[in-house]
């Protein structure tokens, strides 16, 4: 589908920001797609306050082509559960689908492109695989790091309320990654991964 723009219209890209709603997981690791979320409503002026499919949703034009906005409501481990409807209604094929996303096994800050593959242990992407029927869909992820020890339980550190400097760190990863999300629209995902893999303060 790449190439085909649609100016108007039903959406042909869908970007999925995961996280967990509720006040007590704001500003922790595992949301750290939302914090993408808020770079794009604040870069294009735009709400995803609309609630349809089990997500708050919005739409707007990014590198020429008409997207809808998702931000899953359903807590991470069910994200699918929010995508996989959308995606059929609209019929946008997963090769269309952007997901916004934490990654403990890249160092805080960091942005990596990819498409497919599998979970690498997120639950998020799980159940978008399980719901989706399917893993060829395009990961944009943001680096928040390991625990600090081997014994540290995984949920408990992503769950973790960010620091002021990692809060920093991942806010400015975030709106890059909103850059990357356009970029693959506009220019295709080799194009993304060649500019935005690296660190976020060393883009190309």
């Amino acid at each position: 589908m790449f190439g085909k723009t649609h100016r108007s219209g039903s959406p042909v890209w869908i970007v999925a920001f995961l996280g967990n709603p509720g006040r007590e997981y704001a500003q922790t690791r595992h949301n750290a797609g939302w914090l993408a979320a808020e770079a794009l409503c604040a870069k294009k002026n735009v709400r995803i306050d609309r609630a349809r499919f089990k997500a708050l949703t919005g739409a707007c034009e990014l590198g020429g082509e008409r997207v809808f906005l998702m931000k899953p409501q359903t807590f991470m481990n069910l994200s699918g559960d929010a995508v996989a409807p959308a995606a059929a209604f609209y019929k946008i094929p997963r090769s269309n689908i952007i997901v916004i996303h934490d990654d403990i096994a890249l160092p805080p800050g960091r942005l990596r492109i990819k498409r497919g593959g599998s979970d690498g242990g997120h639950n998020g992407i799980k159940s978008l695989i399980a719901r989706l029927g399917g893993s060829d869909f395009i990961r944009v992820k943001i680096g928040v790091g390991e625990p600090p020890h081997p014994d540290y339980d995984r949920i408990d550190w992503v769950i973790g309320k960010l620091t002021d400097s990692e809060a920093e760190l991942l806010r400015k990863a975030a709106g890059i990654a909103v850059e990357a999300a356009e970029e693959i629209i506009k220019s295709g995902v080799d194009a993304a991964m060649n500019k935005y893999n690296g660190t976020a303060g060393e883009v190309k």
